[in-house]
């Protein structure tokens, strides 16, 4: 049973990192439907090539044990966002593509929060560390803590 789950596991990074790694092609080519996106939602070409190398951090993190689960927390906000603007300025059909973009974008955030549930002790403990330091810092220290 836990060779299957560490193969799911495996499986499920896999998909999300070949997802977000074969629509790199069309950000970093100025592909017309990638170009149309990132002019409607006002972000063309910064916004194109900016979240092209996000996704691509994201995609490598994922595909590296020790780093998934990081890949995962990026890779599930870059895709909040793109879901996010296909419910609110694009629509989930894109230039007569059938909801294809918005279907990868849901099966990359489904991957993360998978890969987020396999490693919710990592999650944890990287939030219990930011609240400290975060805690600490609203408290009136300017020092560093050592």
């Amino acid at each position: 049973m836990k060779k299957i789950a560490g193969i799911l596991y495996w499986t499920v990074r896999l998909v999300a990192a070949l997802i977000l790694l074969q629509t790199l092609y069309f950000k970093f080519t100025a592909a017309d439907e990638s170009v149309f996106i990132f002019t409607t939602v006002g972000m063309e070409p910064w916004g194109r090539i900016g979240i092209g190398v996000l996704e691509l951090i994201a995609a490598v993190m994922l595909l590296v044990p020790f780093t998934a689960w990081i890949g995962a927390v990026l890779a599930l906000g870059l895709m909040l966002g793109a879901l996010g603007m296909h419910l609110t300025v694009l629509g989930i059909e894109v230039k007569e593509d059938g909801g294809y973009l918005f279907f990868l974008a849901l099966v990359v955030a489904a991957c993360c929060i998978f890969v987020l549930s396999q490693n919710s002790d990592k999650l944890m403990a990287f939030i219990s560390a930011l609240r400290k330091k975060f805690n600490w810092f609203l408290s009136g220290h300017s020092r560093v803590q050592p």
